[in-house]
């Protein structure tokens, strides 16, 4: 049913029909109904009448009849009685005439008598095709009905023909066969002599008068139905109107949702579009994981490439990173030219602990994702591929949106903050360093060294850095070169410490040389 509806709901026009047909078969229905009570109402007249005409005809033959012949000079009953002075009716002349005053009281009732021995002399009545089959059925030693019945017309003029035999009583018998006029001599008790026959008719008009309120009514409703299903037909055809440019600003609002989207950080996004953010200026203060990246050189390197190679190779490092933030739960901040700023523990959290352990699986996948890049960009001729340096911290920030009433930015502020930025700055390329208390959540998950104790700028307290080792593959060893009468040894896969002995010594060979 539901289905239905929403078909017929999705095609008015066809709902229209469907109304439209509705209220057309009502007539039909009600034309079906009359002839039903049309066919019941003639039958029980027809055999009614039957039933009365019987009971009439024996109660006059018995106590009318009997008692007066067994009178001493009592008159004769005669069929021709009108005749002979003195007489009075037999019991069928009597039941022809009593059921022709009924025809004239009931219009469309006739009652009748028809045989096919009838006496010489007498007005007979043609036997119908209908009456000559019923006789002879009723002759038949197997029949057991006492009546049959036709119906004929139609659902103008309705009509119903009922006939029942007329069995030989004793004293019919004596008198038919003495009868100088009949044409039968030998009759038997129970023989079939005749049929009596009831005709009745019923015109339609007398059946739709004695529904002529429930007429009036149908009438009423169905011209009040079909305006209402024009009335629906026309919301219906709005509404679809309404439904489409609604689809189609929804579509038009689905692009243009997708398309700031890419401006906007997921759990942001989805935190305003499901109305779990208002979208206006104010903060509350946090406890977050910041991360800070660089690309160490990244000036010198693009001196060396082309404007559209620059941009082909910092939006591919710009989705490779971003795809493994999103996927740490972490919310991108911004890109502030090769850097990136980025925090954990807004709008969604799962708890400090939780939040640093990601940032840090987070710093470790990409460090990984960037070698990889690396023997990649080398392979595409890239000589001085992008080595980025990473810095982490937890502590208490400001987040929120900062701004004005007409532009504002959901960003993080605070010392905190600063000093994630302080540590990048300490890093190697290739490495991460991290604050004392991210260390502490996450120091199961990396191996870490202690950099000597030191002060950052805007940061009051002294900072222990903690600095990751990567070591195997992770760890791209140094390589050297010659370039004509030059050897250039690479040694970005070296920490700090190494890197300064190894310069110390080759600044000593060429002082003594």
């Amino acid at each position: 049913m539901r289905r239905l509806i929403e078909y017929l709901t999705a095609h008015p026009k066809r709902l229209y029909t469907v109304v439209a047909g509705a209220v057309l078969l009502l007539p039909v229905a009600l034309w079906l109904d009359l002839n039903s009570l049309s066919h019941h109402n003639l039958h029980r007249q027809a055999t009614s009448l039957n039933k009365l005409m019987n009971d009439v005809r024996s109660y006059y033959a018995e106590n009318v009849v009997a008692r007066v012949q067994a009178a001493p000079s009592a008159p004769e009953a005669r069929h021709d009685y009108h005749e002979i002075e003195g007489a009075f009716p037999i019991p069928a002349t009597a039941a022809i005439e009593l059921s022709a005053r009924f025809s004239e009281i009931l219009p469309g009732v006739d009652y009748h008598f028809v045989s096919d021995y009838p006496f010489s002399g007498r007005d007979q009545r043609h036997m119908t095709e209908f009456e000559a089959r019923a006789l002879q059925a009723f002759r038949n030693p197997e029949n057991e009905r006492d009546h049959i019945i036709a119906e004929e017309g139609n659902l103008i003029d309705h009509r119903m023909t009922l006939a029942a035999p007329v069995y030989m009583q004793a004293s019919c018998v004596s008198c038919h066969n003495t009868h100088p006029k009949s044409t039968k001599t030998d009759w038997q008790v129970g023989d079939v002599r005749g049929l009596q026959v009831v005709h009745v008719r019923q015109p339609l008009t007398l059946d739709l008068a004695s529904f002529k309120f429930l007429l009036s009514y149908l009438l009423i409703a169905g011209t009040f139905g079909l305006a209402f299903a024009k009335h629906q037909l026309r919301l219906a055809e709005k509404f679809a109107t309404a439904n489409d440019e609604l689809t189609e600003n929804n579509s038009f609002l689905a692009d243009v949702s997708l398309k700031i989207s890419k401006y906007l950080e997921p759990q942001v996004y989805r935190s305003i579009f499901e109305g779990e953010r208002d979208v206006s200026i104010s903060t509350e203060r946090k406890k977050l994981t910041v991360f800070f990246s660089d690309i160490k050189d990244f000036t010198a390197t693009t001196e060396r490439m082309q404007p559209e190679e620059l941009t082909a190779l910092l939006n591919e490092y710009f989705t490779e990173m971003g795809a493994i933030a999103q996927k740490h739960g972490a919310t991108i901040d911004k890109f502030i030219g090769d850097a990136i700023v980025a925090f954990i523990g807004d709008p969604t959290s799962k708890g400090v602990t939780e939040d640093a352990r990601a940032c840090v699986r987070m710093a470790l996948e990409m460090q990984t994702r960037l070698d990889e890049l690396e023997v990649q960009w080398r392979a595409k001729g890239i000589e001085h591929p992008f080595r980025a340096r990473m810095g982490i911290n937890t502590g208490y920030c400001n987040v929120g949106n900062f701004g004005s009433d007409s532009r504002m930015d959901y960003t993080i502020i605070g010392a905190e903050a600063n000093l994630a930025a302080r540590l990048e700055g300490i890093a190697e390329p290739g490495g991460i360093v991290m604050s004392y208390e991210t260390y502490a959540h996450a120091k199961d998950l990396v191996n870490a060294q202690a950099l000597e104790p030191q002060h950052f700028k805007g940061i009051s307290r002294e900072i222990i850095p903690y600095r990751v080792l990567r070591h195997g593959a992770n760890r791209r060893p140094a390589t050297a070169r010659e370039e004509g009468e030059n050897l250039v040894v690479e040694m970005q896969g070296m920490d700090a410490e190494t890197r300064a002995k190894i310069a110390a010594a080759v600044q000593d060979a060429l002082d003594n040389t």
